[in-house]
């Protein structure tokens, strides 16, 4: 029997969709890749499917992770790059043989190497996040505004002006707490 683990929060940006993997950072932090598996499990709705993963590249993956969301914050703060967290991600991109393939549909989607490793992967993800973070695609990087969660996104809203790394659990657990508490003073001022 599978163990129950919590439900991947997947969106259009890939490596803010990585970082998404750990939630919640700034409250009681929730692991999304727990184990090997379950980081191949991602990486294969991701459309990056690998055969296999030790626990020596689950940490690798964790790292790249980290270093993703550390550099993404700085971009979204207008921070200087922290340094290591850039060089983790030029050598994971580095070490892929991942390229880009054109569908028939017009998409483009990535083509792992005939012995696809999770490095392969990775790189992807790490090449994916070098292009947002350079600010070479249609978006900005923002931090989303609940407290207890504060993950590095990629805002593409015609606006730029979105607050939620996900509006159907941030946005809307800070909406209900908002409404809540106004229910709760319109309450009390009326005793």
């Amino acid at each position: 029997m599978r163990a129950e683990f919590p439900d991947f929060r997947l969106g259009s940006v890939l490596a803010t969709s990585f970082t998404g993997t750990l939630s919640e950072r700034q409250g009681d932090a929730v692991e999304r890749i727990p184990t090997p598996q379950r980081l191949v499990d991602w990486l294969a709705v991701s459309g990056l499917a690998v055969d296999s993963c030790t626990d020596a590249q689950l940490d690798l993956a964790r790292e790249l992770r980290e270093s993703i969301h550390a550099a993404a914050t700085a971009a979204a703060i207008q921070d200087a790059l922290p340094a290591a967290a850039v060089q983790v991600i030029n050598d994971c991109s580095a070490q892929g043989r991942a390229v880009a393939v054109l569908t028939p549909e017009g998409k483009r989607r990535w083509r792992l190497s005939s012995a696809s490793c999770l490095e392969d992967a990775l790189s992807v993800v790490a090449a994916d996040a070098i292009s947002i973070i350079a600010g070479e695609r249609d978006g900005k990087l923002a931090l989303c505004a609940s407290p207890t969660c504060q993950a590095a996104f990629f805002d593409t809203s015609q606006s730029r002006t979105r607050r939620w790394c996900d509006m159907g659990t941030c946005g809307n657990r800070q909406k209900k707490a908002r409404f809540n508490a106004k229910r709760r003073e319109n309450s009390s001022s009326a005793e």
